[in-house]
């Protein structure tokens, strides 16, 4: 029986899968980690991968010349959407999910979201297959500078923040979210150290702000495996296709 594995797409060494390389092995779903950034060619086509992972980066999803794979990453993720290929976009992921749909991404109007936040659900999340039991107003990991500022037209809007209101959402069977739920502390850490410019002109701690990040590590793990847990359940067809499948 050949195992089911997830085709993960990063961007950047400072933003690897992170704990999902722990996490989706252990819900039955190995990874085949891609790394454009390093010369590694992109699959042409995603459907020999049960999923689709596209990791975050200091790239902008509006501009395809910040990165020579943007185009075909958003090829990629559009052809998952059509394929009904679970996939999952995280921050950059998100933002080139929404931009590869029809939605738009530009410079946050509000500046730099960073440190441990909590986002809203909105009300379709309390009926979709994979934020249904998640809490309320869980607990993420927010650094970004970019936002997306509109959906696609198809979308179904999941979670909001006061910052930035475009926080997590579903086309089909491929989800965006904004935060981070995948970090582990070194890498919260870094990200404070690399870019204490952006966090001191938001008026705040840049090293405060990552130790207080760190320390939310094991809530974000309580919110989030679990949800990590139900897309691989999604990727092995072990989660009712009540999704709807979008025509090309």
């Amino acid at each position: 029986m050949m195992t089911a594995r997830a085709l993960v797409l990063t961007h950047s060494p400072d933003e690897p899968p992170g704990t999902l390389d722990e996490w989706l092995p252990a819900a039955g779903l190995e990874l085949d980690v891609v790394r454009p950034w390093h010369g590694d060619p992109l699959p042409a086509r995603v459907t020999d991968h049960a999923a689709l992972v596209v990791m975050g980066g200091p790239q902008q999803a509006y501009d395809d010349g910040s990165a020579p794979w943007l185009r075909a990453t958003k090829d990629l993720l559009r052809a998952a959407v059509v394929d009904d290929v679970p996939a999952l976009g995280i921050c950059l992921g998100a933002q080139l999910l929404a931009e590869a749909l029809g939605g738009r991404v530009e410079r946050g109007a509000e500046g730099i979201e960073a440190g441990a936040r909590l986002v809203a659900k909105r009300d379709a999340a309390w009926d979709d297959p994979l934020f249904r039991d998640v809490p309320l107003t869980p607990t993420v990991l927010q650094w970004h500078e970019d936002a997306i500022v509109a959906l696609p037209p198809s979308a179904v809007h999941l979670a909001a923040s006061p910052k930035y209101v475009h926080q997590a959402f579903r086309v089909g069977r491929a989800y965006g979210l904004q935060f981070h739920i995948e970090p582990r502390a070194h890498t919260v850490r870094h990200w404070a150290a690399d870019h204490p410019a952006r966090v001191l002109e938001a008026g705040l701690d840049p090293d405060a702000l990552a130790e207080r990040a760190v320390a939310e590590l094991d809530e974000v793990e309580a919110c989030w495996r679990p949800l990590v847990e139900r897309f691989a359940d999604l990727a092995l067809d072990r989660v009712p296709r009540a999704l709807p499948v979008l025509e090309p």
